[in-house]
């Protein structure tokens, strides 16, 4: 569950290292994202020489997240970190080429199969 003013690691090869999130989409101003929501955040750090710079405004789907995630068949999965992947807004097309890392399979289930097939791994 990530909220208002957290940092979230990007695992794209986009150039954006580090973004704030500033608003969580989604109708009844929702207070909280989970994995496979779709968040509005800054750019806080980037790579030099890359598409997107510091200050950028962006979209991001949420894919890793620290606190767990209930599965229906009771278990539990969570990760080491937060980290989303850069898309864009209306299409939900991720904008890097590469994904890093393990991500859920939750994330093909909200739709986004295409970043599904992108991962090394998909738990």
């Amino acid at each position: 569950m990530l909220q208002i003013r957290s940092y979230i690691k990007i695992a794209d090869n986009t150039g954006a290292k580090v973004v704030n999130l500033f608003s969580v989409n989604g109708k009844n101003k929702r207070r909280y994202a989970r994995v496979g929501d779709i968040v509005a955040g800054s750019v806080r750090q980037a790579a030099p020489n890359s598409s997107v710079k510091k200050g950028d405004k962006i979209y991001a789907v949420i894919v890793r997240t620290k606190k767990e995630i209930r599965r229906k068949d009771g278990s539990y999965i969570r990760f080491d970190e937060n980290a989303g992947v850069l898309v864009d807004k209306e299409k939900g097309e991720p904008k890097g080429t590469r994904i890093f890392g393990p991500i859920p399979r939750e994330i093909r289930d909200a739709g986004f199969s295409k970043i599904a097939s992108l991962a090394p791994e998909v738990i």
